[in-house]
């Protein structure tokens, strides 16, 4: 009974440390994915994105925030060797708190992007997404976080 009990737990462990590892920024900046998906976009990264594209990316994001009368409601990241994932995290509680209320974010961002220069360059621009966008810039995964809870990811491709 005992060695059964501890089997279980070290497969459990295992498991857990095995996702934890693929992931340095999990308990970090956001608990483990609860929940996960992968985004087939109509667009391809842009030849010339690179490393610096997308902190900037990330920089003109958050300097939007800045602007606003109101303290950001969310805080935007760049990270990976290079800042090829994008990490979007609630900086309050009940804020972002569901699935549900991660995707709307993503798709508040959607209106957000929708003015950039680079979203009006691209072809049908009004069939795009913010998350169009970031594969446009070269980003392979974004991951949206209450913060406290819940963390989902979607892997671009």
């Amino acid at each position: 009974m005992f060695a059964r009990l501890f089997i279980t737990l070290f497969f459990a462990l295992a498991a857990t440390t095995g996702a934890r590892a693929n992931d340095s920024h999990a308990g970090y900046y956001y608990p483990d994915p609860n929940t996960s998906e992968v985004y087939v976009s109509s667009v391809d990264p842009m030849p010339d994105a690179s490393k610096r594209t997308r902190i900037g990316f990330t920089v003109g994001l958050n300097a939007q925030q800045l602007k606003r009368a109101y303290p950001p409601q969310y805080h935007i990241f760049a990270k990976g060797a290079n800042a090829q994932k994008l990490i979007i995290v609630a900086s309050g509680h009940t804020r972002y708190d569901t699935l549900y209320r991660l995707r709307a974010l993503l798709a508040g961002l959607t209106a957000e992007a929708r003015t950039s220069p680079l979203f009006r360059q691209a072809k049908n621009p009004e069939n795009l997404n913010f998350l169009d966008l970031l594969r446009m810039t070269g980003f392979e995964q974004v991951t949206v976080s209450d913060g406290a809870d819940i963390a989902h990811r979607i892997t671009l491709r």
